[in-house]
């Protein structure tokens, strides 16, 4: 049996403000091509279909569009709901769904198999939807359920008691923090119960694959735990990181192969720190201008409207920051030390300058204009 895994499609993210629904559906695109080329007999999707609890109308077509396709391709489709989706919203309709398409959101539904047959016999498939603790601990009573490793070992014990009883081949689907992930700062939701959560690895022994969700980068914690990623780039803390998904082979006996199969990427995204006139002039940026741009001007004085400035080169500049080459020099002088310390209007916004500017005052020819004006206004003020 020949299975793609794929998780975190999070359809209706928006990056800096940007939708990212036609670069989503391009990519999946792709990965239906790929469940055609590579005869692909199931696609598991590991959670986080939607960004969003209660995501927009338009995020629905891409979802009911991308399933059609690749039960279409000829694939069995399993997917289970993760921390960013509703469970309610995305399994309402999977009564509906064509017999190729099973969506999992029921808690109750752990340790019941989606089983699909191949040459060799069944192979059992155990969603695992995501489990808030506090939500679910009345499901199952006399279970202490106060922590996600706490949830997901009681999980994967039904999980091994079916299969136990069953016997064959199996693959489980979750999504969790595991031991040993590396997660990106800032990127993925912390499922969190007092702090960070972690799920140890071998609660996850006895399916021949573990095809996790949740972390956007892809890893592998052991040959048969791994995680896909999302299949396209959510953040600048994600650059350069490959999109795509896992390709599993299961012969007679279990786990046999696992591939990486890369998927396109929409627009790269890169990191360009220089002074701001290098930005703006410099050749060797020239290379970026399609891409995705996080700008950081070293200048030690920030700049006037820097983000137009920059998209005038850049259009596909998202951010922008001011991260001096320097560091601050800390006199220890607050503003309105240097205020009463001043002895003139000069030293006064002089003082202003140093405070708004991260410790940079005038320069001389700023001093000198300064000065001009200052004395003009005293002309005029003498004058009347």
């Amino acid at each position: 049996m020949r299975i793609l895994h794929t998780s975190d499609w999070h359809i209706g993210r928006s990056f800096h403000g940007h939708s990212t629904l036609d670069a989503l559906a391009d990519v999946l695109g792709a990965l239906v091509e790929q469940v055609r080329v590579h005869a692909v007999d199931v696609v598991i999707v590991a959670g986080d279909v939607f960004d969003s609890a209660a995501p927009s109308a338009a995020c629905y077509p891409l979802l009911t569009g991308t399933l059609a396709a690749l039960a279409d391709a000829g694939a069995r489709v399993i997917v289970t709901s993760g921390n960013h989706d509703s469970a309610a919203r995305l399994g309402f309709q999977s009564a509906l769904l064509r017999e190729e398409i099973t969506v999992v959101t029921d808690p109750l539904a752990v340790g019941s198999p989606v089983t699909i047959d191949d040459a060799h016999g069944p192979v059992h498939f155990y969603g695992i939807p995501y489990l808030e603790p506090a939500i679910v601990r009345h499901l199952w009573e006399g279970v202490e359920l106060r922590s996600q490793a706490q949830t997901i070992g009681h999980a994967m014990d039904l999980v091994r008691r079916d299969l136990a009883a069953r016997g064959g081949r199996s693959v489980a689907i979750a999504h969790c923090f595991a031991a040993g992930v590396e997660a990106t700062p800032g990127v993925e939701r912390e499922i969190r119960q007092g702090g960070l959560d972690n799920v140890p690895l071998p609660v996850f022994d006895g399916p021949d694959y573990v095809a996790l969700g949740h972390i956007h980068g892809r890893q592998q914690l052991s040959d048969r735990v791994r995680y896909a990623g999302a299949p396209v780039h959510y953040s600048f803390g994600e650059a350069g990181k490959p999109r795509g998904s896992w390709l599993i082979d299961l012969d007679a006996t279990g786990l046999a192969s696992v591939q990486w199969l890369d998927l396109p990427v929409p627009r790269p995204l890169v990191t360009l720190r220089a002074s701001f006139d290098d930005l703006l002039g410099d050749p060797a940026f020239d290379a970026h201008v399609d891409q995705w741009v996080r700008a950081e001007y070293t200048d030690s004085t920030p700049q006037i409207d820097p983000m137009r400035r920059l998209q005038a080169r850049f259009p596909w500049c998202a951010t922008v920051a001011h991260t001096p080459a320097e560091a601050r020099k800390d006199d220890g002088l607050g503003y309105a030390r240097r205020v009463r310390a001043a002895r003139d209007e000069t030293e006064i916004i002089d003082a202003f300058l140093t405070h708004v500017r991260e410790g940079e005052g005038a320069s001389d020819a700023e001093r000198e204009l300064i000065r001009e004006v200052l004395d003009a206004r005293a002309v005029t003020e003498a004058r009347s």
